[in-house]
């Protein structure tokens, strides 16, 4: 059972770009990875920080679906408490419908404070309280695909579907509630994703049987998330699937060790985590998971630290000895979610390392025998 490769877009777009170049980068590299077979492009919605500026994943994934024929898309995620859940319902529906099959649901709770404030949340560094706000919002969402009458007053937020009577003429007919339930008639396939070592998300995922997508954070805490899913999962009557479970990863790939290197480092890589990436990761602990595994002190992990020791970076070789020497300590996963990076200017070397990863490393790395049986 070999590894698959995705997208996962941020995206990482350096201050100053314009909205028309974030979107264009978007449907390029959604294009390029349905050419190359990537299996999926996850689109983040981020409303607040000027980095990772998509308020509307949406807008990209319709651009995009008739332009690309078999990749499959998910915003990565919808944040469900900024957003009306009957609202986002009709919305979802229409667009799996659009994409006939090609759609996922990542959902979250936000991860922004600022992002829930512009929302009317003051609130949003309270993740409890954010995830209530999920459940109900899933609740209702749910509620609307089933297209049944019922009309709910939640804590949050009021919502019903109307009861309609039969059309009893063809002038009747006319007159139809349209029908905004996902395409095929069935829910789409919720994915959420998790980052810290004790992820509420990973929890969450496994008792309602979600895809599990793990933000890399380090050896201990990438275990700790399949134990977590895995626990909860079997404990609602599933049985967990590595398969399903995707890894968003820093990774790129060129024709040698070298070149790789001095790609990510001179390059849009190297310039997002030297200004953005680092400085948030040491704000909010986020690098002591890397650290811990290296075994240095976190105000030591620099820009080099991370390309030899945290990214997967290097040639197709290289980079298939780094993959199944992770699959080997943590058990493996179904899809690497490549973390896309700002290209806009030059795409070649970055196109070329997604097709190398696609075509020469993805087909070596297969998840243990003895976890296929399991």
């Amino acid at each position: 059972m070999a590894m698959e490769t995705g997208l996962i877009f941020h995206p990482y777009m350096r201050p100053g770009r314009t909205a028309r170049q974030t979107f264009e980068w978007g449907v390029q590299s959604a294009v390029h990875c349905d050419k190359i077979g990537f299996s999926s492009m996850m689109i983040s919605e981020h409303a607040s920080q000027i980095w990772e500026n998509i308020p509307n994943p949406e807008l990209i994934m319709a651009a995009a679906a008739l332009q690309t024929s078999n990749i499959k898309f998910a915003p990565m995620a919808h944040i469900l408490p900024h957003q009306h859940p009957a609202k986002l319902a009709m919305m979802v529906g229409w667009l799996s419908q659009i994409l006939e099959g090609r759609y996922f649901m990542g959902i979250g709770a936000g991860a922004y404070p600022l992002a829930s404030y512009i929302h009317g949340i003051k609130n949003g560094q309270d993740t409890a309280f954010l995830n209530e706000m999920v459940r109900e919002s899933l609740f209702i969402m749910e509620k609307i695909w089933k297209r049944e009458p019922f009309f709910y007053e939640g804590r949050f937020w009021s919502a019903g579907f109307p009861e309609e009577e039969p059309a009893q003429t063809e002038e009747d007919e006319q007159h139809l509630l349209a029908n905004y339930a996902p395409y095929g008639g069935s829910f789409p396939e919720f994915a959420v994703t998790g980052f810290s070592y004790n992820s509420p998300s990973m929890k969450l995922a496994g008792e309602r049987n979600f895809k599990p997508v793990s933000i890399f954070s380090g050896i201990d805490a990438l275990k700790k998330h399949w134990e977590t899913y895995s626990e909860a999962n079997i404990k609602a009557g599933f049985t967990p699937d590595r398969q399903r479970h995707a890894v968003s990863q820093t990774v790129f790939c060129a024709d040698t060790d070298a070149e790789a290197k001095r790609l990510v480092m001179e390059g849009p890589i190297g310039y997002c985590f030297e200004r953005y990436l680092i400085p948030i990761w040491r704000r909010f602990g986020m690098m002591d998971g890397f650290a811990k595994d290296a075994g240095i002190d976190p105000l030591k992990a620099d820009l080099e630290f991370l390309v030899d020791n945290v990214f997967v970076v290097g040639s197709p070789d290289t980079i298939v000895d780094k993959l199944n020497t992770l699959f080997a300590k943590c058990g493996g996963w179904g899809t690497l979610q490549v973390e896309a990076h700002d290209y806009y200017d030059d795409p070649s070397p970055w196109f070329n390392s997604l097709e190398l990863l696609a075509k020469d490393v993805a087909p070596r790395i297969k998840l243990p025998e003895a976890l296929v049986a399991a």
